[in-house]
């Protein structure tokens, strides 16, 4: 009997934030599925970033993508960039002659002659982290491609599918239809809320709670349409998580004026990712090094500085020139809705919305840091928790071992026969 898995992507959602009011049809699944209740997510906790470490089992410090932001050495000089537009990876690309510097899923079921769809709603630059050479099918509103690369066009393609609710629900129409329907080996579907919702309203908020019960009853109809091919004879790993939690926003600090007011700017590059920073470090002006990081620590906004080759504790590495990362300061407080955990965030680059009092991410804070994972299939005990840490990294060796496929390469742990 041929293997294949399924993916459904709740992004943004808190394992917190479930229940059987909230999220029904997730509160079933756990009835049935092994719950992960100690799930983290990587660092920086934000969605391209993730993206990619789901997509290779790697961290970012193997895969190579170190943040949503991050700065690139062009013609001598540290550039800040955005990893979300549509454009980043062909420019990285051109930058460093390659992309991901390790494999991904769609790429190695490709060398075994399977297929993976990807059905993205969150930025481009995310979608394309799963997949940015077009070894699968990524089908996202504004770069969808078939294997090849090919791009793909008009009724191919889902340029119609807007980043809300309902968006989130046509998409799932179509995964239906083409992933779980079809013959793919690996079928992910990436929706955009609640975490598009969480970014513009108080976690908590009526709009919030909508935008959770409106993902969950996406879940509801790929289960669905899951256990009708399992009814049919297939064999099929079912698998709902989240890539990374909320925090409220309490404050927005400008960290690039903060190195400047202290005479530390010159060649530094500072890529903000929500409530986390990537400190990049001109190899010129090595000699600021400690100046540069004895400063960031001493600062009241910074809840921890990582450096050098501690680096690698939080999943990155001092390479392409990155200094040092900073989680910014976090508390488990409430906002006014009762949702406890609040953040400082840093100043968005390129003009985007400073949102205080909505929620944000990147950082090592004890919400952000709490996505959910439930798992269903062969290797997994029925409506059972287990404590057993688990990590994003560790969603790509399941699912290759699930489809028996090699799972070496990864940083990640199949969890499959764990004990609980």
């Amino acid at each position: 009997m041929t293997r294949r898995a399924v993916v459904v992507v709740l992004d943004g959602l808190r394992r917190d934030l479930l229940s059987r009011e909230a999220t029904p049809a997730l509160a079933d699944f756990a009835d049935v599925a092994t719950h992960f209740t100690e799930h983290r997510s990587v660092f920086p906790s934000a969605t391209r970033c993730a993206s990619a470490s789901f997509a290779t089992g790697c961290f970012p410090a193997r895969h190579g993508l170190q943040g949503n932001t991050v700065a690139l050495m062009e013609q001598d000089g540290l550039v800040v960039h955005d990893v979300g537009p549509p454009g980043f990876m062909a420019q990285w690309r051109r930058l460093r002659g390659r992309t991901l510097a390790v494999p991904t899923l769609a790429e190695r079921l490709a060398r075994a002659g399977r297929e993976a769809m990807l059905f993205s709603n969150v930025s481009p630059g995310a979608a394309l982290a799963h997949d940015p050479d077009g070894f699968g099918w990524v089908f996202h509103r504004a770069c969808s491609h078939a294997p090849g690369p090919r791009a793909l066009r008009g009724a191919d393609a889902v340029a119609d599918i807007t980043p809300d609710c309902d968006g989130d629900t046509r998409l799932t129409d179509r995964f239906i239809t083409q992933a779980v329907a079809g013959n793919a080996a690996l079928g992910v579907l990436w929706l955009g809320e609640p975490d598009h919702t969480q970014h513009e309203a108080p976690l908590g908020a009526p709009a919030c709670r909508a935008a959770i019960a409106a993902a969950d009853a996406c879940f509801a109809r790929v289960r669905d349409a899951v256990q009708a091919r399992r009814a049919a004879g297939e064999d099929i790993l079912l698998i709902a998580c989240s890539d990374h939690g909320h925090q409220t926003v309490t404050e927005v600090i400008d960290i690039d004026g903060a190195l400047e007011a202290a005479g530390l700017g010159d060649s530094v590059a500072v890529a903000a990712n929500g409530t986390a920073v990537l400190v990049y470090l001109h190899p010129a002006r090595a000699a600021r090094t400690e100046a540069v990081i004895a400063f960031l620590r001493a600062q009241p906004w910074a809840g921890e500085v990582v450096a050098g080759t501690d680096l690698a504790r939080i999943g990155q590495a001092p390479a392409e020139h990155l200094l040092c990362a900073v989680s910014l300061r976090a508390d488990d407080l409430p906002n006014a809705f009762g949702v406890p955990g609040r953040a400082a965030a840093a100043r968005p680059t390129r003009g985007k919305p400073d949102r205080l009092g909505c929620g944000q991410h990147g950082g090592l804070g004890r919400f952000e840091q709490m996505p959910f994972l439930m798992i269903d299939g062969p290797g997994f005990h029925a409506g059972k928790a287990t404590r057993r840490p688990s990590r994003i990294v560790d969603l790509a060796p399941t699912i290759l071992r699930h489809l028996g496929l090699p799972e070496t390469g990864c940083d990640g742990h199949a969890l499959q026969h764990q004990e609980l």
